[in-house]
């Protein structure tokens, strides 16, 4: 049987580089991009050695509009067919609305919204032909949480994610689609490179241990849930608990709160 075809964006490190070590070992072929070809091509080679895997690299800068099109246009031409898309590339944003530019904040909007919505738009259509999809959004325990001060557009953009994916989820089911599926992955704290890009290391390094997750328990939660058809997925049970009290609290109270402990994983600087 014809292998199936998962392509990852966020690739090269952390959460990214799990969903390539794992859909490997469940017998896919992937596609794996980010801006950082080395970074790439090295996990392409690890993943290799472990398993049968046709893997195709293909570098790209999400933040580049064009780049949605030009990387479904390149896998068009290497006459790729997508079954699964894994949107995962995304970063932090150090400083607030005031300290930061415009610039930047539109390249985050870009590379954690804008692309992952238009390479879902744009996969889709193939999906439905085929009828057989699976699209996991990384989004984040953030998007349940109250917006907190720095990283201003992160927790707006990540909620967006859960009510997308949702939404799609929904259409699929709704359209008679039944073996195609979106899930809105809702991590917390999890060890990758994340902390270490957008410079709250430091202060993470603070926290309780019982906080944090492996990225592999969080990847099998997502790959386990797009497959059942759940819309959206929280790993771990610490953090499920957390998703609970966001939704039972006070709204006043979980705002406070956000407000007590985000400078220990925010910066405003």
């Amino acid at each position: 049987m014809k292998r199936r075809l998962c392509l990852i964006t966020g690739a090269s490190a952390g959460i990214g580089a799990e969903f390539a070590r794992q859909y490997a070992a469940l017998g896919w072929n992937l596609v794996l991009t980010a801006r950082r070809e080395d970074r790439l091509q090295a996990l392409a080679d690890e993943v290799r050695a472990r398993n049968k895997t046709e893997l195709t690299v293909i570098a790209e800068d999400l933040a580049d509009p064009a780049a949605p099109a030009r990387l479904v246009a390149a896998l068009a031409s290497k006459g790729l067919e997508v079954d699964a898309l894994v949107n995962n590339a995304g970063y932090g944003l150090p400083g607030t609305f005031f300290s930061t530019s415009w610039e930047d904040q539109a390249a985050f909007l870009q590379v954690l919204y804008t692309a992952p919505v238009e390479l879902t738009h744009r996969l889709l259509a193939g999906m439905a032909t085929r009828k057989f999809g699976r699209i996991i959004n990384v989004a984040s325990l953030a998007g349940y949480a109250a917006g907190s001060a720095g990283h201003t557009l992160y927790a707006s953009v990540k909620a967006g994610m859960i009510k997308f994916s949702e939404s799609i989820n929904a259409e699929c089911e709704a359209l008679g689609y039944t073996d195609i599926h979106c899930t809105a992955l809702c991590p917390g704290f999890t060890y990758s490179e994340f902390h270490d890009v957008n410079g709250t290391r430091e202060a993470t390094k603070q926290m309780p241990a019982w906080l944090w997750m492996e990225s592999a328990p969080v990847v099998a939660a997502g790959i386990e849930a797009v497959n059942r058809g759940q819309p959206v997925v929280v790993p771990g049970p610490v953090n499920k608990t957390m998703a609970t009290l966001t939704r039972i609290l006070p709204e006043p109270l979980g705002r406070a709160m956000v407000r007590a402990q985000s400078s220990r994983y925010r910066r405003m600087d």
